[in-house]
């Protein structure tokens, strides 16, 4: 897990959800596995997005589908990485099996 917490993400670089997934886990502040919109909005100003605010609030609508103010659970996080895909045109693809 620390080789995975040292990943650098670049706007229109590919990764796996695995990646994507530890990557998220690095702006995880306060370590509860969950990600808040504060989180995500730490997350996408390291990419240099614009509007972090609005696009993290509009992530948190699309993904977080009980409304707990958080993406907590293997469904909501296929969501975001739905959103991540669409509204922010990352390349994200599905994990290698071998």
């Amino acid at each position: 897990m620390a080789i995975m917490r040292c990943i650098n993400i670049h706007p229109n670089a590919e990764m796996t959800v695995d990646e994507f997934k530890a990557w998220l886990l690095r702006f995880d502040s306060d370590h509860d596995g969950r990600i808040s919109r504060e989180e995500l909005q730490d997350a996408l100003r390291s990419m240099r997005v614009w509007f972090v605010w609005w696009k993290a609030r509009q992530g948190m609508e699309e993904a977080d589908s009980d409304r707990s103010g958080s993406i907590d659970n293997a469904k909501e996080i296929e969501k975001l990485v739905q959103y991540a895909q669409q509204r922010l045109h990352m390349k994200i693809s599905k994990n290698n099996v071998w």
